[in-house]
C-alpha cells in the first residue's frame, strides 16, 4: 500500500511539471536591441555642414515588432561642430498608405546640404 503523502504528490505532479515549464519557457524572452519607436529625427528646415558627410554605417535590422511596423535606416546628422550618427529604427506609419522617404546629403554652393526624411504617400 502507497503512503497518503506519495499518492497527494502524484496528483499535483502534471501541476507542478506544468508551473516549471512555463517558468523555464519565461527565460526565453530576450529584449529587442533597438531603440524605443516614436521619436522623430526629421530635420525641422534646411541644414547646411561644411565637410561631406561620413559613410553610411552597417546596420543589423532587428524583428519588426509587428507587420505594420516600416525601417527607417539610420543616418548622419549635423549637430553644431560635426556629424553624429542617428541610428536606424522601426516605426509605425502616421496612417495607411504611407511610407518613409529617406533624407539625404547633397553638396551645393553653400555646402552640404542636409534635408531630414518624412512620411508621405506611397
Amino acid at each position: 500500500m502507497q503512503s497518503s503523502s506519495s499518492v497527494g504528490f502524484r496528483r499535483f505532479l502534471p501541476a507542478v511539471a506544468l508551473a516549471g515549464a512555463c517558468a523555464a519557457l519565461a527565460g526565453c524572452v530576450v529584449a529587442p536591441a533597438y531603440p524605443a519607436y516614436g521619436y522623430d529625427t526629421t530635420i525641422a528646415g534646411d541644414v547646411y555642414a561644411p565637410m561631406a558627410p561620413p559613410p553610411l554605417q552597417a546596420e543589423v535590422i532587428p524583428v519588426a515588432p509587428s507587420p505594420a511596423y516600416v525601417w527607417i535606416g539610420g543616418s548622419w546628422g549635423w549637430s553644431g561642430g560635426g556629424y553624429r550618427w542617428n541610428p536606424g529604427r522601426w516605426a509605425m506609419p502616421p496612417r495607411p498608405g504611407y511610407g518613409w522617404h529617406p533624407g539625404g546629403w547633397n553638396h551645393g554652393p553653400r555646402g552640404w546640404y542636409g534635408r531630414g526624411g518624412h512620411w508621405g504617400p506611397r
